[in-house]
């Protein structure tokens, strides 16, 4: 016996369902002799992979976690009051136990059957009703990816509202106090759209009939509350809209956006209960007024009630998914951020408004304090009034930067002599002291504990908050840990999760989320670090996106990666812009003309537009295979102006198609890049690979191929793979100064976007190894193959390959009982989860189906 193998492939054994007798009984019902036959007559031989994946031997799990506690003590967790939109907070014990770390929680799949999903849905209710609360607005959604692309969305959806007749209106003003994270973002998305972005100070600028919107930052970047409402008004009699990104936290104590006019407020929740995770996940919110509800982005929890007249609750508006409008789509959001928007709204279900009324208090009368004691010893902070966040004029950034680094701590450092310090819900009064010792240094001067002994709050009346917030009864009705515990459990109870069943949703591949993958997550040296800290700090975080990225390399053929994008659909938007930006930087910026099957998944054509393409679709044949003539001519006919082709592979129809690589260079015979479609990468890992296909780009769904839990609708993450000729257009970063000086702009908030739980794709890869990770491809043929073999007899098939056989996912026809039995796919699918069984993805891509 090889005792090396038998000690490192445990983990393959326990990750991959069948074992050798149900292998072997599963061929038997296919009718093939071995699992090597059945993926020879599946994946078409030309562009079949002749050697395994260069990846690291796979790693035992106990190897694995103590690898892992070894990368984790490279990175330094110092004491960070950088701010920027991202704090320190305290996770409730009962909810990063029984929500966080729970699999009945963070293995769910989007709630788009109600009827097994009512936990979740009242769960993402009370996150909607928390931020209609705080922000003042009418209606809020479940959740958005980050501040900065809710900015974004934001700014596409006021410019559609404001032009709605005519599209005479370009121009977006931005305040110059916004993040900087959320400028670059901005950024991004209105270079697809040709919308002239104007940066300036909202007490100067005039803004006129050429402005359709406006965005502004309260608390500001420097932390001061400013007066925005003669600003609104004046936008408002120029016929545009405005915008405001909000800090949460200090909505509990100053006037919230809505009582002074915005029409849509945006921010991150991340303090309310998340941690920092070095970037991500955390859920964004977007609130915005009833009158525009039918234009605002993302998913709406609504309150209906069901055959008996009791209270139920559902998504609401999925008119406006995109599978159904594909390129009429407002937005191209897929993929939000479910779980963690849970988490912050359990965290105000569990602190009511009293609660958070105690802990804004305590953190604005800490920085109080901190400012007196800082003015005692002859410092000036600028910020007349503020919530948390100090700016304080130094004679020497370097000697401060110096002190403070010798005793862990991180501040904010501003390129004109002055230093910003962001105060947290895990700040104690010892802190400040720590705090005051760095000033006190740099001036070789003592400071007394006790030299401030009364404080009060610096909000003038007219910036407090008068209105309440948090009135419903749930919010009243769980703050003992006995209470909360049991309210948890029981919407949990409500749900179907992998827990309970397989959610066999074809291109989502839910796979195992391993408990090893998700431990050290929340381990502090990975949980507590700020995006921004210096580089030196995050030594482990960085070993671990370049082994990543090199991984994902060698998986998809590919020759360079970017982590940034946070989402499947994101991960499009990404590589579509890199492709932009490449025919841009050829001369060639009048290539805009994107070829998309029939057959797609609908956020590839609302992508497409996003980055500026017209979308001309392709035809499919009766097989389900793009139809490589309709291709042919149109590329030829688009010849001057084709940008890229979209392709699945295989394609959504569950087949692996032989013409594959023709199509890819017919394209490249016509000027065009081939942007490859991550979301069946779960059929390509060790088989064959974009790179090999012919893709010059290829997002990838960690979050369901390389093992992320769906976490009920997010979190998700979409790396982007890139070939040499791409490498430099590769999204960058102002914070950071990621990248080349072709990179695109940022298309997230953080450098490195989720980035916390890149570290479940990491150790999915690190304990599978090259071996592991192909057999879990040849496992997804081979079920997805069985299921088919035991169903044939009873189901029509819509899709076969030239052997007869599928790839991961295979689609039923239903359609013909319709006829026989009235009965349509939407019943078996009703009662299937009668049975505690999750449907199938049902109507998509083919109708009835």
């Amino acid at each position: 016996m090889n005792v090396k193998t038998f000690t490192e492939d445990q983990f393959a054994a326990r990750h991959i369902g069948p074992d050798e007798t149900q292998t072997q009984d599963m061929l038997a019902t296919i009718g093939v002799q071995s699992l090597d036959t059945l993926i020879a007559q599946t994946v078409p031989e030309n562009i079949r992979l002749q050697t395994p994946l260069q990846l690291p031997e796979a790693m035992s799990e106990y190897r694995y976690l103590r690898h892992i506690r070894e990368v984790a003590d490279k990175n330094a967790v110092f004491a960070t009051y950088i701010g920027m939109g991202y704090y320190d907070c305290i996770v409730p014990s009962v909810i990063q136990r029984n929500i966080f770390e729970n699999p009945g929680w963070y293995t769910q799949y989007t709630p788009y059957q109600a009827e097994i999903a009512q936990g979740r849905l009242e769960a993402l209710l009370n996150f909607q009703t928390m931020i209609i609360d705080l922000t003042k607005m009418d209606v809020a959604n479940a959740s958005l990816l980050d501040e900065g692309t809710a900015a974004a969305e934001a700014m596409q959806m006021m410019y559609g509202i404001v032009n709605k007749n005519a599209e005479t209106r370009n121009k977006f003003f931005i305040s110059e106090q916004c993040f900087p994270q959320t400028i670059d973002v901005l950024r991004s998305r209105a270079s697809a759209h040709r919308f002239e972005l104007i940066l300036g100070n909202p007490e100067t600028t005039q803004i006129d009939e050429t402005f359709f919107g406006a965005l502004l930052q309260y608390p500001d970047a420097n932390g001061e509350v400013s007066d925005y409402r003669k600003f609104i008004e004046q936008t408002h009699r120029a016929g545009a809209l405005v915008a405001v990104a909000s800090d949460l936290l200090s909505l509990v104590l100053i006037t919230p956006p809505g009582e002074f006019g915005a029409d849509i407020v945006i921010g991150n929740s991340q303090r309310f209960g998340v941690p920092l995770g070095f970037g991500g996940p955390h859920a964004a919110f977007f609130a915005t007024r009833n009158e525009f509800i039918r234009q605002m982005p993302g998913r709406i929890i609504g309150v209906s009630v069901d055959v008996h007249n009791n209270p139920a609750l559902r998504m609401t508006l999925q008119t406006r998914e995109q599978h159904i409008r594909r390129e009429k789509a407002t937005s191209n959001i897929c993929t939000a951020q479910a779980l963690l928007a849970i988490m912050a709204g359990m965290y105000a279900v569990y602190h009511g408004a009293v609660g958070l009324q105690r802990i804004a208090t305590n953190v604005h009368l800490l920085a109080v304090l901190l400012e007196k004691k800082l003015q005692n010893l002859g410092y000036e902070q600028v910020n007349k009034i503020y919530f948390d966040t100090l700016k304080v004029k130094v004679s020497s950034i370097e000697k401060i930067k110096f002190i403070a680094e010798k005793k862990e701590i991180n501040f904010r450092y501003f390129d004109d002599a002055f230093v910003g310090i962001s105060l947290d819900e895990t700040t104690q009064p010892e802190e400040v002291e720590k705090i005051i010792s760095v000033f006190a240094e740099a001036q070789s001067k003592e400071f007394s504990a006790n030299d401030v002994t009364e404080i009060d709050t610096v909000l003038p009346p007219q910036f407090a908050r008068r209105s309440e917030f948090l009135t419903h009864p749930v919010f009243h009705s769980y703050h003992s840990e006995t209470e909360m515990m049991r309210y948890i459990k029981k919407l949990e109870n409500r749900d179907l999760s992998l827990t309970h069943s397989m959610i066999p949703l074809g291109s989502c591949t839910m796979k195992l989320n391993a408990a090893t993958e998700l431990l050290p997550i929340t381990w502090k040296k990975f949980s507590k670090m700020h995006p921004f800290v210096p580089p030196y700090q995050a030594e482990g975080y960085f070993e671990i996106f370049r082994e990543l990225e090199k991984s994902l390399c060698s998986i998809t053929g590919l020759d360079a990666c970017s982590l940034q994008p946070n989402s499947g659909a994101q991960g499009e938007y990404a590589g579509l812009m890199v492709i932009r930006a490449y025919h841009h930087d050829s001369n060639e910026s009048f290539r805009n003309i994107a070829l998309i099957p029939s057959s797609a998944h609908g956020t590839n054509p609302a992508s497409a537009v996003m980055a500026g393409f017209k979308v001309v679709v392709i035809k499919c044949d009766e097989l389900g295979n793009i139809d490589v003539q309709d291709l042919r001519i149109k590329a030829e006919e688009n010849k001057d102006s084709l940008a890229a082709l979209l392709v699945t592979y295989p394609s959504t129809h569950g087949v692996f198609e032989e013409s594959i690589q023709e199509i890819c260079s017919i394209i490249h015979r016509n000027g065009g890049q081939v942007y490859m479609d991550g979301a069946n990468l779960n059929a390509q890992v060790g088989l064959t690979s974009p790179g090999r296909i012919g893709a010059d780009v290829c997002h990838i769904n960690l979050h369901k191929t390389f093992s992320i839990p769906h976490g009920g609708g997010g979190p998700g993450m979409g790396p982007i793979c890139v070939a040499q000729h791409l490498a430099q257009y590769l999204p960058g970063h102002s914070v950071q100064r990621k990248g080349t000086e072709k990179s695109i702009p940022a298309v997230s908030s953080a450098p490195f976007g989720s980035a916390s739980i890149v570290l479940i794709s990491y150790a999915y890869i690190k304990m599978l190894g090259a071996r592991g990770v192909t057999d879990a491809t040849k496992y997804a043929i081979l079920n997805a193959n069985y299921l088919k073999a035991k169903l044939e007899p009873h189901f029509s098939i819509l899709y076969k390959g030239k052997n007869g056989f599928c790839a991961h996912e295979f689609i039923l026809d239903t359609r013909e009982f319709k006829h026989s039995a009235n009965i349509e796919a939407e019943d078996i699918a009703k009662r299937l989860m009668d049975y505690g069984f999750h449907a199938p993805t049902v109507s998509f891509p083919v109708a009835g189906t």
